[in-house]
């Protein structure tokens, strides 16, 4: 069977990949995508042909929000039949929570996916930029049997390539800025690129791509901590049209035992509010029960999020709520994994 090139559609929503210095002046400017063969002579040595498309005005990532991921995914769709893989520039600040939020938009992906950035601009002396675009667009481009080898969201970010929905942002000065602290690397770039094939997505090939575009963000976060006080709690849970708090507990899933607490969210349960306990630790997972301190909230209704991070959290549960689940199914749905964000 003769190999086909594969063809990739790199998006730029913006961030500082996209960015190029003004050495006159020393301001940043947005880069033209039109230029990128010229600027990037190496991307001709690939296997691949790059066609690229960008959002009309350039996003800072500290602006991202969801309808800005239904315009990403609604590039996607447009061109899914035309090109085997797609590359998506963008800010790294909240490059994790676009990227785990479109994993679950996206069903039945059978394509490549692949966030990346930079901490530097592609045309800095010392910029990760090119090094992160190029492997990326490479990694886009795998095929195995003349079909993408790759058909998840990923994040590839120095010499790394990550399950979008399973990354954090760690670091803001380092060029190694994003972790996955409870799923291996699907890929590392070296002298070869190695791919972990055992560790990659298979999402069944006979199902049909299903776009996920109503989002529901009315949603709360709450990190615990000691002393939080029942007038900030009570407040965030009783704020109108809440339909769910994501809970970020101690260790495996642990909480005050303070009567009021547990019975401010058994109040929140009972109005139909859910309620997600997901762990403030960098790795690990809520295994509640295990501790008496988790007790009650297993016993009050309270869904695991398991080892998810606080990224995916946000992305499934804006997902869900968008989906009109019904209140008895949907526990069972978010404790299980859906785009594999969760062990």
């Amino acid at each position: 069977m003769k190999k086909s090139k594969a063809n990739i559609l790199l998006i730029y929503t913006g961030g500082t990949i996209g960015m190029i210095k003004d050495f006159k002046t020393s301001t940043l400017k947005a880069f033209d995508f039109k230029t990128l063969l010229e600027k990037i002579p190496e991307l001709q040595l690939l296997d691949c042909n790059i066609d690229t498309v960008s959002f009309k005005k350039p996003i800072d990532s500290s602006n991202m929000k969801p309808e800005y991921w239904v315009q990403i995914v609604d590039i996607i769709e447009d061109n899914y039949s035309d090109f085997d893989g797609f590359v998506v520039l963008h800010g790294s600040d909240t490059m994790s929570y676009t990227a785990s939020a479109l994993s679950f938009m996206l069903e039945n992906l059978a394509k490549p996916v692949v966030f990346t950035g930079s901490q530097l601009p592609i045309g800095d002396l010392r910029t990760d930029a090119k090094e992160n675009l190029i492997t990326s667009i490479q990694v886009a481009s795998l095929k195995h049997e003349n079909k993408p080898l790759i058909k998840e969201v990923c994040l590839y970010f120095e010499y790394k390539l990550y399950r979008a929905n399973r990354t954090t942002k760690i670091n803001a000065e380092n060029f190694q800025a994003f972790a996955s602290f409870n799923y291996p690397d699907l890929a590392e770039s070296g002298v070869h690129l190695k791919i972990n094939n055992k560790y990659l997505f298979k999402p069944d090939l006979n199902k049909t791509l299903i776009v996920h575009k109503k989002l529901d963000n009315n949603i709360a976060l709450i990190k615990l901590f000691p002393g939080i006080s029942e007038v900030i709690v009570s407040g965030i849970i009783n704020s109108p049209k809440l339909k769910a708090v994501i809970i970020e507990t101690f260790g495996s899933g642990n909480c005050t035992t303070e009567k009021w607490f547990v019975e401010t969210l058994t109040e929140a349960i009972l109005k139909g509010i859910y309620i997600i306990n997901i762990t403030q630790c960098s790795g690990g997972s809520v295994m509640m029960g295990h501790y008496e301190t988790s007790n009650q909230l297993k016993e009050i209704g309270v869904i695991s999020g398991k080892d998810i991070t606080t990224e995916a959290a946000i992305g499934k549960l804006m997902f869900m709520l968008g989906q009109n689940i019904s209140s008895i199914k949907f526990k069972n749905i978010f404790e299980k994994p859906l785009r594999g964000e969760m062990s």
